[in-house]
C-alpha cells in the first residue's frame, strides 16, 4: 500500500517519552495514529487527542492482532520496554523480558497478520565502548549492559524476520535524546530520571536538591563521559522519514540517529547553568556500572536514505526546551 494512502500506524508506547512525540510527528505529516500503552511508565495526557489510544501489552498478542485488523494497520513502530541502563544491570531479566521476550511475541504477531514495515526503537548501546568516533553503523556491536544486550537481541529477530521477505524493517539507533516539544504538548516525564539533562533541568527547577558527576576519570579532554545529544523532535521526525522510506521497500535496515557531535557531562551542566542563570548543586561519584565513555553518531546513513535534516541542532535549544517543560508540569 502506497504511503500516500496513509493507512493507519501503531505506534506501540506512544504515550511515553518519545513516542507521544513521534505520534505528533505522525498526525502532523497526516497518518491516522494507534497507540498502543500499559501506562506502566507512559502518560495518557501527552497522546495527542486526535490519536486513537489504546491501554494494553503488546505482549497480548489477540489484542495486537484485533488492532491491526480492525484499523487496518499498515506498520507498526516500536517504542515500548524499559530504557534504564543502571536497572538493566541489577535486574536484567526484566530488561529480557520487557524488550526482547515481548518484542519477539509483538514481531511474531506482526508476521502473522501481515504488517509489511516495522520500525524499532534500539540504541547507541549497542555500540558498547566504540574503539572509533563518530560510529558508524558498521561498527562492532558489543553492549556493555543487559539494556543494550536486550535491544541488539531484538534487532537479530528483526534482521532474521526481514530475511524472510514480505517486511521492510527500519532499526533507529538513538544517542541521547533530550528536549521537548516546542509547544509544551509533550516532554519527558520520568520517575527518577537519570537522563543528564532531564535531571540537571529538574535541579534547575527545584525539584531535586542537587545532582552528581558519575565520573571524572574517563579517558575524555575533560574527564567526564561524552554523548551525542539529540533533540526528540528532530528524532520524532526521523521515524517519519525512515517510515516514508520503507514504503514499498523490503529487506532490514539500521539507521543512526544522532547530529555527529558529543557533550561532556561537564559542558551540559554548564549551558544548564547559562540558560537557566545560576550555578547548580553539584557532587562528583564514582562512575556507574555500565556507563561508557563516549558515544557520537555517524548519521551519514540516515541523511542520505531519507533527506532528514535536523532543525534543533543547539545545545542551549535543548536545554531550554526541557526546562520549559518542566516548568509546565510543575513539582
Amino acid at each position: 500500500m502506497s504511503d500516500v494512502a496513509k493507512r493507519a500506524i501503531l505506534v506501540t508506547g506512544g504515550a511515553g517519552y518519545i513516542g507521544s512525540h513521534t505520534v505528533l510527528a505522525l498526525r502532523a505529516a497526516g497518518y491516522p495514529v494507534i497507540v498502543l500503552d500499559d501506562l506502566s511508565t507512559g502518560c495518557r495526557a501527552d497522546v495527542a487527542t486526535d490519536a486513537v489510544f489504546i491501554e494494553g501489552d503488546v505482549a497480548d498478542a489477540p489484542l495486537v492482532s484485533s488492532i491491526v485488523r480492525r484499523h487496518d494497520i499498515a506498520a507498526v513502530i516500536h517504542f515500548a520496554g524499559s530504557i534504564r541502563v543502571e536497572e538493566s544491570v541489577s535486574d536484567p531479566l526484566k530488561y529480557y523480558r520487557n524488550n526482547t521476550c515481548a518484542s519477539r511475541t509483538l514481531i511474531e504477531t506482526c508476521v502473522r497478520e501481515g504488517i509489511g514495515r516495522f520500525i524499532f526503537s534500539s540504541t547507541a548501546a549497542a555500540y558498547g565502548n566504540a574503539g572509533t568516533l563518530p560510529i558508524d553503523e558498521d561498527a562492532p556491536v558489543r553492549p556493555i549492559n543487559p539494556y543494550g544486550w536486550s535491544k541488539v537481541m531484538t534487532e537479530q529477530i528483526l534482521r532474521d524476520v526481514a530475511a524472510l521477505g514480505g517486511m521492510g524493517v527500519g532499526v533507529l539507533r538513538y544517542f541521547n535524546v533530550a528536549g521537548a516539544d516546542r509547544d509544551g504538548r509533550a516532554g519527558q516525564r520520568s520517575e527518577n530520571a537519570t537522563h543528564l539533562i532531564k535531571v540537571a533541568c529538574e535541579v534547575a527547577t527545584g525539584k531535586r536538591a542537587g545532582m552528581k558527576i558519575y565520573g571524572t576519570d574517563y579517558p575524555t579532554p575533560d574527564g567526564t563521559c561524552i554523548r551525542d545529544y539529540i533533540h526528540v523532535t528532530d528524532l520524532a521526525d526521523a521515524h517519519v522519514r525512515v517510515l516514508r522510506w520503507l514504503d514499498g521497500r523490503q529487506g532490514f535496515e539500521v539507521m543512526n540517529c544522532g547530529y555527529g557531535h558529543g557533550y561532556s557531562v561537564r559542558d551540559v551542566l554548564r549551558t544548564v547553568e547559562q540558560v537557566c542563570g545560576r550555578p547548580l548543586p553539584v557532587d562528583l561519584a564514582d562512575r556507574r556500572a555500565g556507563d561508557c565513555a563516549a558515544l557520537v553518531a555517524d548519521n551519514t546513513r540516515l541523511v542520505r536514505h531519507t533527506g532528514w535534516q535536523p532543525r534543533h541542532d543547539d545545545l542551549a535549544t535543548i536545554v531550554r526546551t526541557a526546562l520549559d517543560w518542566e516548568a509546565k508540569i510543575g513539582a
